[in-house]
Protein backbone atom coordinates (compact mmCIF):
# COMPACT_ATOMS: atom_id res chain seq x y z
CA UNK A 1 0.00 0.00 0.00
CA UNK A 2 1.06 3.85 -0.68
CA UNK A 3 0.03 7.05 -0.04
CA UNK A 4 -4.01 7.69 0.03
CA UNK A 5 -5.39 10.22 -2.25
CA UNK A 6 -9.12 11.29 -1.80
CA UNK A 7 -10.99 11.36 -4.86
CA UNK A 8 -14.58 13.34 -4.98
CA UNK A 9 -16.27 9.92 -5.50
CA UNK A 10 -15.59 9.24 -1.28
CA UNK A 11 -17.32 12.48 -0.46
CA UNK A 12 -20.77 12.09 0.95
CA UNK A 13 -21.50 15.94 0.58
CA UNK A 14 -21.97 15.70 4.54
CA UNK A 15 -19.25 18.90 4.74
CA UNK A 16 -18.60 17.53 8.67
CA UNK A 17 -17.94 14.00 7.92
CA UNK A 18 -16.21 14.77 4.97
CA UNK A 19 -14.09 16.95 6.49
CA UNK A 20 -13.56 14.13 9.34
CA UNK A 21 -12.50 11.51 6.76
CA UNK A 22 -10.40 13.22 4.73
CA UNK A 23 -8.57 13.58 8.26
CA UNK A 24 -8.29 10.48 8.55
CA UNK A 25 -7.03 9.64 5.46
CA UNK A 26 -3.91 12.07 6.64
CA UNK A 27 -3.27 9.86 9.60
CA UNK A 28 -3.16 6.67 7.88
CA UNK A 29 -0.78 8.85 5.33
CA UNK A 30 1.37 9.79 8.54
CA UNK A 31 1.18 5.84 9.04
CA UNK A 32 2.67 5.34 6.23
CA UNK A 33 5.44 8.01 6.08
CA UNK A 34 7.03 6.68 9.77
CA UNK A 35 6.22 2.93 8.30
CA UNK A 36 10.15 2.13 8.48
CA UNK A 37 10.97 4.90 11.26
CA UNK A 38 12.96 3.13 14.05
CA UNK A 39 10.95 6.09 16.50
CA UNK A 40 8.41 3.54 17.92
CA UNK A 41 7.29 6.87 20.45
CA UNK A 42 6.64 8.91 17.54
CA UNK A 43 5.05 5.43 15.74
CA UNK A 44 3.07 5.11 18.88
CA UNK A 45 1.67 8.54 19.23
CA UNK A 46 0.48 8.31 15.35
CA UNK A 47 -1.25 4.53 16.31
CA UNK A 48 -2.66 6.35 18.85
CA UNK A 49 -4.06 9.51 17.35
CA UNK A 50 -5.11 7.59 14.25
CA UNK A 51 -7.18 5.33 16.99
CA UNK A 52 -8.74 8.39 19.27
CA UNK A 53 -9.98 10.37 16.32
CA UNK A 54 -11.47 7.35 14.25
CA UNK A 55 -12.94 6.73 17.47
CA UNK A 56 -14.59 9.94 18.15
CA UNK A 57 -15.28 10.33 14.23
CA UNK A 58 -17.58 7.16 14.85
CA UNK A 59 -19.39 9.11 17.62
CA UNK A 60 -19.78 11.83 16.09
CA UNK A 61 -21.19 9.41 12.73
CA UNK A 62 -23.69 7.45 14.85
CA UNK A 63 -24.99 10.27 16.36
CA UNK A 64 -25.97 12.15 13.48
CA UNK A 65 -26.84 9.29 11.47
CA UNK A 66 -29.73 7.69 14.67
CA UNK A 67 -30.55 11.70 14.59
CA UNK A 68 -31.59 11.41 11.21
CA UNK A 69 -33.44 7.93 11.35
CA UNK A 70 -31.27 6.55 9.43
CA UNK A 71 -32.64 2.73 9.41
CA UNK A 72 -29.65 0.78 9.62
CA UNK A 73 -28.16 2.59 12.06
CA UNK A 74 -27.93 0.02 14.49
CA UNK A 75 -26.02 -2.62 12.00
CA UNK A 76 -23.47 0.98 10.77
CA UNK A 77 -22.79 1.35 14.90
CA UNK A 78 -22.09 -2.58 14.89
CA UNK A 79 -19.53 -2.23 11.74
CA UNK A 80 -17.81 0.35 13.81
CA UNK A 81 -17.55 -1.86 16.83
CA UNK A 82 -15.87 -5.11 15.01
CA UNK A 83 -13.31 -2.33 13.38
CA UNK A 84 -12.81 -0.90 16.29
CA UNK A 85 -11.59 -4.02 18.55
CA UNK A 86 -9.90 -4.92 15.35
CA UNK A 87 -7.41 -1.64 15.58
CA UNK A 88 -7.49 -1.83 19.54
CA UNK A 89 -6.15 -5.55 19.21
CA UNK A 90 -3.47 -4.30 16.73
CA UNK A 91 -2.50 -1.23 18.71
CA UNK A 92 -1.94 -3.74 21.60
CA UNK A 93 0.12 -5.74 19.47
CA UNK A 94 2.26 -3.16 18.59
CA UNK A 95 2.85 -1.91 22.48
CA UNK A 96 3.91 -5.62 23.09
CA UNK A 97 6.67 -4.65 20.46
CA UNK A 98 5.15 -6.07 17.60
CA UNK A 99 5.95 -4.27 14.49
CA UNK A 100 2.68 -3.84 12.54
CA UNK A 101 3.07 -0.38 10.93
CA UNK A 102 2.66 -1.80 7.00
CA UNK A 103 -0.44 -4.28 8.38
CA UNK A 104 -2.33 -1.55 10.50
CA UNK A 105 -1.54 0.84 7.08
CA UNK A 106 -3.16 -1.80 4.75
CA UNK A 107 -5.71 -2.64 6.83
CA UNK A 108 -6.56 1.26 7.76
CA UNK A 109 -6.57 2.33 4.03
CA UNK A 110 -8.47 -0.77 2.63
CA UNK A 111 -11.29 -0.48 5.23
CA UNK A 112 -11.70 3.10 5.11
CA UNK A 113 -12.00 3.28 1.62
CA UNK A 114 -14.75 0.63 1.03
CA UNK A 115 -16.62 1.58 4.67
CA UNK A 116 -16.96 5.08 2.93
CA UNK A 117 -18.23 3.97 -0.55
CA UNK A 118 -20.72 0.79 1.25
CA UNK A 119 -21.59 1.76 4.48
CA UNK A 120 -21.39 5.26 4.28
CA UNK A 121 -23.08 6.51 1.23
CA UNK A 122 -26.24 4.46 2.37
CA UNK A 123 -26.91 7.20 5.25
CA UNK A 124 -26.23 10.29 2.60
CA UNK A 125 -30.14 10.97 2.25
CA UNK A 126 -31.23 10.31 5.21
CA UNK A 127 -28.80 12.78 6.54
CA UNK A 128 -28.88 15.89 4.19
CA UNK A 129 -33.09 15.29 4.32
CA UNK A 130 -32.91 15.73 8.27
CA UNK A 131 -30.20 18.83 7.60
CA UNK A 132 -32.87 20.31 5.72
CA UNK A 133 -35.69 19.23 7.84
CA UNK A 134 -34.11 20.52 11.27
CA UNK A 135 -32.21 23.31 9.10
CA UNK A 136 -29.06 22.07 10.73
CA UNK A 137 -26.21 22.59 8.10
CA UNK A 138 -23.40 24.61 7.90
CA UNK A 139 -23.54 26.27 10.91
CA UNK A 140 -24.36 23.43 13.09
CA UNK A 141 -21.20 22.12 10.75
CA UNK A 142 -18.73 25.07 11.61
CA UNK A 143 -19.37 24.89 15.27
CA UNK A 144 -19.08 21.20 15.38
CA UNK A 145 -15.49 21.74 13.76
CA UNK A 146 -14.48 24.39 16.28
CA UNK A 147 -15.56 22.09 19.35
CA UNK A 148 -13.70 19.27 17.35
CA UNK A 149 -10.50 21.43 17.04
CA UNK A 150 -10.78 22.93 20.51
CA UNK A 151 -11.17 19.56 21.89
CA UNK A 152 -7.85 18.11 19.94
CA UNK A 153 -5.86 21.06 20.52
CA UNK A 154 -6.56 20.89 24.44
CA UNK A 155 -5.59 17.26 24.64
CA UNK A 156 -1.98 18.40 23.25
CA UNK A 157 -0.28 19.81 25.79
CA UNK A 158 2.29 21.78 23.17
CA UNK A 159 -0.48 23.56 21.42
CA UNK A 160 -2.41 24.40 24.34
CA UNK A 161 -0.39 28.18 23.55
CA UNK A 162 -2.13 28.17 20.26
CA UNK A 163 -5.54 27.83 22.17
CA UNK A 164 -4.43 30.93 23.76
CA UNK A 165 -3.80 32.79 20.78
CA UNK A 166 -6.98 31.73 19.45
CA UNK A 167 -8.84 32.01 21.75
CA UNK A 168 -7.57 33.96 25.08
Amino acid sequence: MAILHWVPELDTGIEEIDVQHRRIVDYINRLYELRDSPDREALADVIAETVDYTISHFAFEEGVIEAAGYMFAGPHKRVHELFTRKVAEMQSRFDAGENVTAELHGMLSRWLFNHIRNEDHGYIDAVKAYQRMTGKGRAAELDQIKAEVLRELSRQPRRRGILARLFG
